[in-house]
């Protein structure tokens, strides 16, 4: 698990910050960013880089390895405090709460600025980065793809699909981006899968769920990995959350995508509420989906 470094960063000084960003440099060409480029890459002395050197790695922000040669690597936690000091030297954020969810591949706080928001962390590829190879398309084109670039690859991508979609669709409203973090708007609600609807809410919320498919469809996205775990329920409504994966409706896969998005989606409510839904025709709900035909869920799902 990848600590909080919001109370670490005060202890920082801006060589410490170099540092950091110099391995982050290095990490482009090498996992491993051998020490004696360390100064070239962060633009401090080899006698600073060893004193800098020692705060960060007691601070748990890098890490060293000896085996072929002496190299350091950024940790989560130094990639971390490199986005939190981006975010506050540019005043989008001015300060740090309790947490509102850890996931496999992302970590989300409560941030304090005008009002409370929510900071979003990207883990992709730390812990399972040959499987987040294979299965995201934007890792692809290089030869040496770190997690350090695979999970800054996945912030500005749903960064860019938030960008799209707010406020055509319920999303969260995107605030700020930097590397692997994003700062969003603040949601409240239930998770979908701990949710347990009224009979007479069920058919309202899938339907209300299945329009804003449509409505993002129509702005040019497909979530491409939907599910009961990235919908909030609330009072005002849904939304719709995670959204890295999602592509574009020009991908020649984008049909294929929105059906089993559909299938999902369907597929839960009829699990958990077989009395209320009965079989759907994925396939003709997402084609209505994608030319904007659908308007009522009644006329796919049987009773």
């Amino acid at each position: 698990m990848v600590q909080n470094v919001a109370g670490v960063l005060p202890e920082l000084e801006p060589e410490d910050f170099h540092l950091l960003s110099g391995i982050e440099q290095g990490m482009r060409f090498s996992e491993w960013v051998a020490k004696e480029k360390i100064p070239k890459f962060s633009r401090l002395t080899a006698e600073e880089v060893d004193y800098r050197i020692d705060r960060c790695l007691d601070r748990d922000l890098i890490e060293r390895k000896t085996i072929q040669y002496e190299g350091y690597t950024l940790k989560f936690e130094g990639y971390d405090a490199l986005a939190l000091h981006s975010f506050a030297e540019r005043d989008t954020i001015s300060g740090f709460g309790a947490s509102l969810g850890v996931g496999k591949e992302s970590d989300v706080y409560e941030v304090q600025s005008y009002e409370p928001m929510a900071l979003k962390y990207h883990r992709e590829g730390y812990t399972n980065f040959r499987e987040v190879m294979k299965e995201r398309d934007y890792t692809s084109d290089r030869e040496h793809v770190s997690w350090l670039y695979t999970a800054r690859k996945a912030a500005e991508r749903e960064f860019e699909a938030l960008e799209a979609l707010y406020p055509q669709v319920s999303v969260p409203r995107p605030i700020d981006q930097n590397r692997h973090a994003i700062v969003m708007e603040k949601i409240d609600g239930v998770e979908l899968s701990r949710t347990k609807l009224e009979d007479d809410q069920v058919r309202p919320v899938l339907g209300l769920l299945l329009r804003e498919m449509r409505d993002a469809y129509a702005e040019g996205r497909v979530h491409a990995d939907m599910s009961e775990y990235n919908v909030f329920v609330s009072e005002e409504g849904i939304t719709i959350f995670d959204w890295p994966q999602a592509i574009p409706t020009d991908h020649e896969n984008a049909e294929e995508f929105l059906e089993r998005d559909v299938e999902n989606v369907v597929g839960y409510f009829r699990r958990k509420y077989p009395q209320l839904v009965g079989g759907a025709d994925a396939e003709a709900l997402a084609a209505a989906l994608a030319d904007g035909s659908y308007d009522s869920v009644d006329e796919f799902v049987e009773k």
